[in-house]
């Protein structure tokens, strides 16, 4: 059995001294006037890259989605619909805000939100869209967008997984209205904890500057705040290691594309294998190498993913669907549009993500691929 002699983690950062400079700065001299200056220019090159007029920092993506949600008016009585196979930050700050998430099924080759399924479960009471750049795939923004403008909704871009990628010519994150980014500790660009809200709209911008401190104005120093709302800042010293992040983006985005190419290459060979899309006039940036593995292989996830701790290598499982989740139990109303044939049932019951941190060398991703193919039995 093949066996890596040291734990390959499934995620990992690239931290440099740069970071670690910029968080000690941070940690001295963000106080007082200074406070904010390193979350301005997080934000201004968060912006700038993505190209959106605005950016705001927050603790993390699920707070982004919150405020996005807020400020856009959605509440009780409206319904907003959302991929069937994410992870349930994506849809959880719909409930908070009081509406009804509405799942549907996602495309066989992006695992993105299928814009069929989307017009048919538009209803008298939907008030938004909420797409998901699921591992670095983006959604059909064009196709979602004309749906979302023929009904009036809002248009929603989770990015929280594909800082980086690119479709026909704009980077995710400035495909909605409004858009959200993660920077976690397994993501493209880290700050430990921490997200991004991003937007070209001025209106909305300022409504969620004003969610965003407690229902007060910036700048407001007398506490007379004219509603009840939330506290979702970042950190200056989050904020210091976004911004070393910023500063060497491409080539992160680079090296997990790098990593990708590894893995296309080594398991080219092997049938029944289908690895993350990246279809014309679009630039995926691999936040994970996924792979969705046909049943006739007879291993669903957890089985994979046993055989991968078997021999030192650590692997996650793709997303499961939310209605099949306890959490949607007591919900029939955001699953009424799901069945047992969607293709979302399938792709997450057999889909692994493998190794995909920027420690990963070719000879690592050389031996998960033989690791896979030991599991699988060789080629078919």
């Amino acid at each position: 059995m093949i066996v890596a002699s040291e734990r390959i983690p499934v995620a990992a950062p690239s931290i440099t001294e740069r970071e670690a400079e910029l968080a000690a700065e941070a940690a001295r001299t963000a106080w007082r006037g200074n406070h904010y200056a390193y979350n301005a220019r997080f934000e201004r090159m968060l912006a700038d890259y993505v190209g959106v007029a605005h950016a705001v920092s927050v603790p993390h993506a699920t707070a982004a989605l919150h405020l996005a949600l807020a400020a856009l008016g959605v509440g009780p009585g409206d319904e907003v619909i959302a991929p069937d196979v994410t992870w349930i930050a994506s849809v959880a700050p719909i409930v908070y805000v009081g509406a009804e998430p509405v799942l549907v099924d996602i495309l066989p080759d992006t695992w993105c939100l299928d814009p069929d399924a989307v017009e048919a479960a538009i209803g008298p009471r939907t008030k938004a869209i909420l797409g998901v750049d699921l591992y670095g795939s983006t959604c059909d923004w064009e196709r979602l967008r004309v749906i979302a403008d023929r009904h009036g909704l809002a248009l929603i871009e989770d990015a929280a997984e594909a800082l980086g990628s690119v479709h026909h010519g704009r980077k995710a994150g400035a495909l909605g209205r409004v858009s959200a980014f993660s920077f976690h500790g397994s993501k493209t660009v880290v700050t430990g904890e921490g997200g991004m809200l991003a937007t070209d709209d001025q209106s909305l911008f300022d409504r969620v500057l004003f969610l965003r401190d407690h229902g007060r104005k910036p700048g407001d120093r007398f506490f007379l705040n004219s509603e009840i709302a939330f506290k979702y800042r970042m950190s200056a010293v989050q904020a210091a290691l976004g911004v070393a992040q910023m500063e060497r983006i491409d080539a992160l985005i680079d090296y997990k594309r790098a990593i990708f190419g590894w893995y296309r290459d080594r398991l080219a060979g092997v049938s029944g294998i289908t690895l993350n899309a990246e279809p014309p006039g679009t630039i995926n940036s691999y936040w994970m190498v996924t792979t969705v593995l046909d049943p006739s292989f007879g291993l669903d996830k957890f089985a994979i993913m046993a055989e991968f701790d078997k021999r030192n290598i650590d692997s996650r499982p793709f997303f499961s669907r939310l209605s099949s989740l306890p959490a949607f139990s007591d919900r029939p109303g955001a699953k009424r549009f799901i069945t047992p044939a969607d293709r979302g049932a399938e792709i997450s019951e057999y889909g692994v993500n493998l190794p995909s941190g920027y420690n990963m060398t070719e000879a690592q991703v050389d031996l998960v691929c033989a690791a896979l193919r030991e599991i699988l039995g060789g080629l078919r």
